[in-house]
């Protein structure tokens, strides 16, 4: 089985969905190994456009068969919500192409009530979530009280098990704006439908063992790992390579290459540190030109120039073997661009490859750019590298060049499915 594994390489939100489209074409499978329904891939094609949130972008192939992997939680509402709307946009056959491991955790709406609440206790230091549950999700499924999807299948195991978080929450909060009866109630329908998705995860790789492309679909990104991103203004769970391997129970040997999608430029929705983020007529025209709005909240994303320091980090952290990098037109009408090079902390400490764990810290450094000429000329569609500017040109082989030499295989010029470089 050959692997490739595409991951967000700054906070999300970069542009995932079109390389994952691109490569799903070739793939057997597509699997998501971490989130949940709080991801959000827009894809355009056949001048058709799909968000996906909790399914793999992999179910835009006709050929491609698709996982929700283990390490995931799963709100089955919006599993089947979101099937719906793709099969009544034409992926007719969807249904039959998409499965869940029986070890990836249930989101239930308990939660989304749970998350509101616990962000509304930390005050001015709020997170920044989604709304959509998935930290109290994942808190249980970490303190081991939490409902497989396997677990859905038997009723008696499942309302017990749902009691026993209500029970706990109403402990901690009081009364909830949530009835407990009323979702049992509608797990009684999903109990029948969910049936023919759910799998031992193991036992279906064994039937594709032999597959030569097996895709792997990042959602969210590194900077946002629980364990490597800004913590706590992260998501709660692991996001980069590791978190792959481990949730998909990957033979690290089988992976062939690991794509690191980043933007031309840098942005981040919700709360937390943001060193290259320009609270000025810069931000508000990458943010603008740009279109950034989150898909799955239409929450404004912060906007900030691209970011070296944090790239470096990423670099070290998933070992890319080749970069993405997406959304280079929206740079188009600068007279010049500025790059992130270093940090500088409090204390006068230069830094250029690593990233401070402490988020107070982060919040006092310096940022030190360096500063490019634009070009100041249309990118959008061009598909051909030679094509580009050359100023454009430039901005890209130093971005590679201060990666260590990482390529940038392909090029994102624009938001059609065909507008991409692809460099040999």
């Amino acid at each position: 089985m050959g692997v490739t594994i595409v991951l967000g390489s700054q906070w999300g939100d970069e542009g995932k969905g079109k390389i994952t489209d691109m490569l799903s074409q070739q793939a057997t499978l597509c699997c998501r190994a971490a989130g949940g329904h709080n991801a959000g891939h827009t894809i355009v094609h056949d001048n058709i456009t799909y968000d996906f949130h909790i399914l793999p972008s992999g179910l835009v192939s006709p050929s491609c068969v698709n996982l929700i992997g283990a390490g995931t939680v799963v709100h089955v509402p919006s599993f089947f919500k979101e099937l719906a709307s793709l099969e009544e946009k034409g992926l007719k056959d969807a249904g039959k192409r998409i499965f869940i491991s029986d070890r990836a955790h249930v989101c239930f709406d308990l939660h989304s009530v749970v998350d509101g609440l616990e962000e509304a206790k930390l005050g001015g230091r709020k997170v920044g979530t989604t709304g959509k549950g998935i930290g109290p999700c994942y808190s249980d499924k970490a303190a081991r009280r939490g409902v497989r999807v396997g677990e859905i299948l038997d009723e008696a195991i499942f309302e017990r098990k749902l009691r026993s978080l209500h029970a706990g929450y109403t402990a901690r909060f009081g009364d909830l704006d949530y009835d407990v009866d009323e979702e049992i109630g509608r797990f009684k329908d999903y109990r029948q439908r969910l049936v023919p998705y759910v799998v031992d995860q193991l036992a279906f790789f064994k039937q594709y063992k032999d597959s030569p492309n097996t895709l792997v679909e990042g959602a969210n990104a590194l900077m946002l790992d629980l364990d490597h991103g800004t913590y706590p203004y992260v998501t709660s769970s692991s996001t980069g390579l590791g978190g792959a391997v481990q949730a998909l129970s990957l033979n690290p040997a089988s992976i062939t290459s690991v794509i690191g999608v980043v933007k031309a430029y840098t942005t981040r929705v919700g709360s937390g540190p943001f060193p290259s983020e320009q609270l000025n007529e810069y931000g508000d025209k990458l943010q603008s030109v740009g279109r950034e709005f989150g898909v799955t909240t239409g929450r404004r994303r912060r906007c900030g120039w691209f970011d070296l320091v944090l790239c470096r980090y990423s670099q070290a952290i998933n070992h890319y073997t080749a970069l993405n990098l997406t959304k280079l037109d929206i740079l188009d009408d600068f007279d010049e661009i500025k790059v992130a090079v270093a940090y500088v902390l409090p204390d006068g400490t230069r830094l250029t490859d690593t990233y401070p764990a402490d988020a107070g810290v982060l919040e006092k450094v310096k940022v030190e750019y360096v500063t490019l000429p634009g070009w100041k000329s249309n990118t959008m569609g061009v598909k051909k590298y030679e094509d580009l500017p050359a100023n454009a040109r430039a901005y890209i082989e130093y971005i590679e060049r201060e990666l260590g030499g990482v390529p940038v295989k392909w090029i994102g010029t624009g938001p059609a499915r065909d507008h991409m470089i692809c460099r040999e």
